[in-house]
């Protein structure tokens, strides 16, 4: 696996994956300017896939940010991604999550509720509800996970192994950056709302250090919290 950016690239299966875009979360935002988030998507997914070239890129839900409606521009917005996908070779696949219902209004893609990549083995779903597919791994969503390290909150990832039916677990950050993320620091299991999560002690957190380039890999939470 290889964390760029919020997003997982698998070589494996030549996929790009990413969670939680929540298009539509900036017109949500009570703020007086605009926050730029159709270029911001689109030129952070264009920059992944110049980097990682995949075969195909998959949505792990929550694309959407609005239950019951579509905000004005957050089709355009998404039809800015799927160029960007499409422009370079890439096939775009979207397993919907919690707020996604009104996904059929703004993408008529290829949208399965569970989606197993080219290598056979990873199953990427949203998250909020169990799977029925078996896998060696699921990637999921939903959470939104960041941690607190010497008083600065940093998104991460969470990889748990042997986690849920046997199968490793890699729950990744929200893609928006309109999104806070839920500092873990102090979750139980019970706290987590993806039932993947069966035990908060064992997955490690992994933090993409933008600054550095570096990835930096932490020892499960339950040895982890008592130093944070």
């Amino acid at each position: 696996m290889k964390f760029r950016d919020r997003a997982c690239y698998f070589p494996g299966a030549d996929a790009l994956v990413l969670s939680d875009v929540h298009v539509g979360k900036a017109a949500a935002s009570n703020v007086e300017f605009p926050l730029g988030e159709r270029s911001a998507l689109a030129d952070r997914v264009d920059a992944l896939l110049d980097e990682f070239a995949p075969d195909e890129v998959v949505i792990a839900g929550d694309l959407l940010q609005a239950f019951d409606r579509v905000p004005h521009g957050v089709t355009e917005t998404v039809d800015r991604v799927r160029a960007t996908v499409r422009d370079r070779g890439a096939d775009l696949v979207v397993t919907p999550g919690n707020h996604d219902r009104q996904i059929d209004a703004v993408y008529d893609g290829p949208a399965p509720d569970e989606y197993r990549l080219a290598d056979g083995e990873t199953v990427v779903c949203h998250g909020h509800e169990e799977p029925s597919a078996d896998a060696r791994r699921y990637v999921v969503g939903h959470d939104h996970p960041a941690v607190e390290i010497e008083g600065k909150k940093r998104y991460c990832y969470l990889v748990g192994e042997r986690l849920y039916r046997d199968a490793d677990v890699v729950m990744l950050p929200a893609f928006t950056r309109l999104a806070a993320g839920v500092t873990i620091n102090g979750m139980g299991t019970r706290d987590f709302a993806s039932p993947l999560v069966t035990d908060a002690d064992a997955v490690r957190p992994v933090v993409r250090d933008p600054d550095t380039g570096e990835t930096l890999e932490f020892p499960p939470l339950g040895q982890l919290r008592p130093h944070l």
